[in-house]
């Protein structure tokens, strides 16, 4: 059964940067659509950005446009968020998710999918 494993995460200064890890071990990312998702106090959770297992198509909300980057390492089976120019708004706990192949954007609107990371807290503030 596939597992995620989130790293990364941290306490950094509005437009600074992270670059968060999601590791993936009992399957291939290669047969999965990612995601990446944040959930902040009081808020519900939601899709940040999703990729595609086949096509290499991405998707971001857009609030992280132009600042977050998704990418897979299929070598290492692992799946980052890197994060650039962070604002203090960013601030929430950041999961990675994966599901079975799946329209991305359907990805990043969904909450629902069979595997998840167990979470890696980003906070930014001065």
């Amino acid at each position: 059964q596939l597992q995620l494993v989130e790293s990364g995460g941290g306490l950094v200064q509005p437009g600074g940067s992270l670059r968060l890890s999601c590791a993936a071990s009992g399957a291939s990312l290669n047969y999965y659509t990612i995601g990446w998702f944040r959930q902040a106090p009081g808020k519900e959770r939601e899709g940040v950005s999703c990729s595609s297992e086949r096509s290499g198509a991405t998707y971001y909300v857009d609030s992280v446009k132009g600042r977050f980057t998704i990418s897979r390492d299929y070598a290492k089976n692992t799946v980052y968020l890197q994060m650039n120019s962070l604002k203090p708004e960013d601030t929430a706990v950041y999961y990675c998710a994966a599901n079975f192949p799946l329209a991305i954007q359907a990805m990043c609107i969904m909450t629902t999918h069979p595997y998840w990371g167990q979470g890696t807290q980003v906070t930014v503030s001065s």
